[in-house]
C-alpha cells in the first residue's frame, strides 16, 4: 500500500520554484526526422565508440554505427534509415569539434522499421541481461550518460541488495521523468525486473516525490498484476532529492562513502527512463535511438515533452517548437544543474533530458555580485553539509589543493544549492568547476 503522506527526506536541500505546469500535463509527443542527424560519438561517459561503417554505406533505423570502444564505452545505434553521409567530426555542446557520424535520413522511407533481435526476456540470466543492456548502447538517461551495463556491474566482493529506481525528478521545469511513468508503467517494471535480476538484489524501490502522486497510482496499479518484489515509496518534494546520496540516505539510511560508490552501501540507483526504455527495448533486441526530452521555458512557444531521436540538430528542434522573439539562452537540462549550450549547430544526445530556453526577462533577474558576507545560508542549504563559503575563497585565491584536501571538493556534486541562496549571489558552483577541472588536469602530469 502506498503511503500518500510519507515525509522520508534528506537533511539540508532547498524548495526552488518547480516551474513544472508548462508541460506537466503535455503527453509525449513524436517529434518530426531531421533531414541529417549528428551522432556524437562521445555522447557517454568513457572511451568515445568506435566507428563500423563507411561513408555511403546505407544503414537500417536501429542498426549498430559504432561499436563500444572498450567496457566503459557504449554503442551507438543509427535512428534512422538512410545514408552515411560523413565519418568525421561536429560541433559538440562545447563548440568543440568532436568525433561524430553524420547519417542522412532517405526521404519517405517507413522509419517505423527498426533493426532489432527480439528475445525471451524470461529466459535469460543476469549476465546475459547486462550484456543485451550494452548492446543496446544503454547509458543513465537522468543526464549522466554514464553506460548503464558498467553501473550493472558491481566490483566484485559488493553485493547489491537494493535497487533504487530514481523517478523523482527535483530539477525544476523538467517533466519527461513524470510523463514516462504516467504513460509506460509497465515498461518501468518491466525494467525494474530485469535489473533487479541483473544485479541479483532482493529488492527494488521506485522512489517518486509527492507532487507526482498520479505517477505514483499508475505504477501502484501496474505493480497489483506483476510487481514481484517492487514497492513505491512517496519522499518529501525537495531539492535535490534525485540525487543517489540523498536518495539512499533517505530511502535506507544508508550513507555512500566519500570517493566511494552506491554498491559500498549495498544499493544501486537507476533513473526510471533508463528504466523504461531497458523495459522496452530490451525485448526487442533494439538499441537507444530516441528519447523523451522536456523542452519548456519561457522563450518556447509549443512547450512540451517529446521523443526526439538522438542526434537531432538542435536548430531544427528549436524551428519546430517555436521561439519567442526575446528567447535569449538555451540550456541542456534544468535551470540548477543544466548546462549552457555554446552553439545551436549542436545535437541532441543520449544524456539530454530537457531542453529550457530562457527568455531576455529571465535574463534580466540575473544580479550583480557582491562579496561573501558569511551569512552561512550556503551551509544550511548545502545537502553534502560542506562549507561552500569557505569553498568559493578558496576558488577565488586558487588554492584548489586545499579545497580538495581540506573541505572535501570532490564531494559536491554541483546541485547548485549553494547558488540559488547566496545573497550575494556568488556563481559558487561555476568556481567549483574550475577547480575541480584544474585538478583533474594536474592529476596525469603528478
Amino acid at each position: 500500500m502506498l503511503n500518500f503522506h510519507s515525509h522520508k527526506t534528506f537533511s539540508h536541500g532547498i524548495h526552488p520554484v518547480e516551474a513544472k505546469e508548462a508541460t506537466v500535463d503535455k503527453p509525449i509527443r513524436r517529434f518530426p526526422f531531421a533531414p541529417f542527424l549528428v551522432l556524437l560519438l562521445s555522447q557517454h561517459a568513457g572511451r568515445p565508440a568506435k566507428p563500423v561503417v563507411r561513408e555511403g554505406e546505407e544503414v537500417v533505423r536501429g542498426q549498430p554505427v559504432a561499436a563500444a570502444d572498450g567496457f566503459v564505452s557504449a554503442p551507438i545505434h543509427s535512428p534512422v534509415t538512410g545514408v552515411i553521409k560523413k565519418v568525421g567530426h561536429a560541433l559538440d555542446t562545447n563548440g568543440k569539434m568532436a568525433p561524430a557520424i553524420i547519417v542522412e535520413a532517405f526521404p519517405g522511407s517507413d522509419q517505423r522499421i527498426v533493426w532489432g533481435n527480439p528475445v525471451d526476456v524470461e529466459r535469460l540470466t543476469s549476465g546475459e541481461i547486462v550484456k543485451a543492456i550494452q548492446d543496446m548502447g544503454m547509458v543513465g538517461l537522468g543526464g549522466a550518460a554514464f553506460p548503464a551495463h558498467v553501473k550493472f556491474s558491481p566490483p566484485k566482493g559488493k553485493h547489491v541488495d537494493t535497487l533504487i529506481i530514481n523517478g523523482c525528478e527535483c530539477e525544476p521545469y523538467l517533466t519527461a521523468d513524470d510523463r514516462v511513468m504516467l504513460e509506460y508503467p509497465d515498461e518501468v517494471i518491466l525494467g525494474a525486473r530485469l535489473v533487479r535480476k541483473a544485479l541479483s538484489a532482493e529488492r527494488a524501490i521506485i522512489a517518486i516525490e509527492s507532487n507526482k502522486l498520479r505517477a505514483a497510482a499508475r505504477l501502484r496499479e501496474s505493480l497489483s498484476a506483476n510487481g514481484g518484489e517492487i514497492t513505491v515509496e512517496i519522499l518529501e518534494t525537495k531539492y535535490p532529492q534525485g540525487a543517489e546520496k540523498m536518495l539512499t540516505k533517505a530511502l535506507l539510511n544508508r550513507e555512500i562513502p566519500s570517493g566511494g560508490l552506491p554498491a559500498d552501501a549495498g544499493v544501486m540507483v537507476s533513473n526510471v527512463t533508463t528504466t523504461a526504455e531497458i523495459g522496452t527495448l530490451l525485448p526487442r533486441g533494439q538499441g537507444l535511438i530516441e528519447r523523451v526530452i522536456t523542452i519548456t521555458g519561457h522563450g518556447v512557444k509549443r512547450p512540451g515533452n517529446y521523443m526526439v531521436p538522438v542526434g537531432t540538430p538542435l536548430t531544427f528542434l528549436l524551428e519546430h517548437v517555436g521561439l519567442e522573439e526575446d528567447a535569449a539562452e538555451v540550456i541542456f537540462g534544468g535551470p540548477m544543474m543544466g548546462k549552457g549550450v555554446a552553439f545551436l549547430e549542436t545535437p541532441i544526445t543520449k544524456g539530454v533530458s530537457g531542453i529550457l530556453v530562457l527568455s531576455g526577462g529571465d535574463m534580466a533577474k540575473q544580479k550583480q555580485m557582491y562579496p561573501c558576507i558569511r551569512c552561512a545560508e550556503c551551509v544550511r542549504a548545502c545537502p553534502m553539509h560542506l562549507n561552500p563559503s569557505a569553498l568559493g575563497i578558496l576558488a577565488r585565491k586558487n588554492e584548489f589543493d586545499s579545497m580538495a584536501q581540506n573541505y572535501h571538493l570532490f564531494d559536491c556534486f554541483e546541485c547548485g544549492c549553494c547558488s540559488y541562496v547566496c545573497p550575494s549571489n556568488i556563481p559558487l558552483v561555476q568556481l567549483f568547476r574550475v577547480a575541480k577541472e584544474v585538478l583533474r588536469e594536474r592529476k596525469p602530469a603528478a
